[in-house]
């Protein structure tokens, strides 16, 4: 019985992380150091759970030049560039950002800029991906 447990649990493991896929950030010259990764993964028919994470990624007022935030855009089939929100980072070995979109995005992408809340990317992009 408990061997069925276990084999069970490992099932259901491997059905969570086969339905989701992973993709690397190309290297950054603002930021070559960190290593980045977006996972996206269906919820339910129309929602997507969204996954950034960063590992070894400068402070934004490291750059040059200095900036204050990392916002996190997306970019819908329509071609719809949303600001999805920020990275907070606590320190420089990781970040991480999840969210839920009513979209499939098709681009997810990381600029350095002044304003968290901005409607349009400005400032350093710091790396794209495409999904």
């Amino acid at each position: 019985m408990k061997a069925f447990k276990n084999l069970a649990a490992i099932g259901v493991v491997a059905l969570m992380t086969s339905c989701a896929s992973t993709i690397e950030f190309p290297v950054s010259e603002a930021t070559p150091a960190a290593d980045i990764t977006v996972q996206t993964r269906k919820q339910g028919k129309t929602n997507y759970l969204v996954t950034i994470t960063a590992k070894n990624l400068a402070a934004s007022e490291r750059l040059n030049p200095s900036k204050k935030n990392y916002v996190l855009w997306a970019v819908s089939e329509a071609g719809v560039i949303r600001n999805v929100g920020h990275f907070t980072q606590i320190n420089a070995e990781k970040a991480v950002y999840n969210a839920s979109f009513p979209y499939q995005p098709v681009e997810v992408f990381i600029t350095a800029q002044d304003e968290e809340g901005s409607c349009y990317p400005e400032g350093i992009e710091i790396s794209r991906t495409k999904l």
